[in-house]
């Protein structure tokens, strides 16, 4: 698959909430996943699929998801753009709120092999998607 179809299934994948899907069918064994700061019990740079799939799995479990918008993807050569808007409630918290979250992807021999996120929000919490 070229980048601009990985891309695309990408996008359409995480608008319908399926984004263990999307890391099954595009994601290198050997992904490696940057998050602006550590999370409590994680590193900051996560690398291999099971950990991929656990910190995703970590965040939907600690997150009551109310809505989530995915737009682009924005391509550039072997790379990709992502924006994500979630509507979350950290379970912990109780406390609604927004988090705005732009992934950069880069994709070789057709599968993506790194995965960077850049994020702000308007509640007091930060976490990896």
């Amino acid at each position: 698959m070229t980048t601009m179809e990985i891309s695309k299934e990408l996008v359409a994948l995480c608008k319908q909430g399926k984004n263990q899907e999307a890391i099954d069918r595009f994601y290198s064994p050997n992904i490696e996943s940057v998050e602006p700061v550590a999370m409590p019990g994680m590193e900051q740079t996560q690398r291999g699929i099971a950990k991929i799939k656990g910190k995703n799995q970590w965040w939907m479990d600690n997150h009551e998801v109310h809505g989530v918008i995915a737009e682009g993807p924005f391509p550039h050569g072997d790379r990709f753009i992502v924006r994500f808007k979630y509507d979350v409630t950290p379970k912990h918290m109780g406390k609604r709120m927004t988090m705005d979250e732009t992934g950069l992807y880069t994709v070789q021999n057709g599968k993506i092999v790194k995965e960077e996120f850049f994020y702000s929000m308007s509640g007091p919490e930060a976490g990896p998607h």
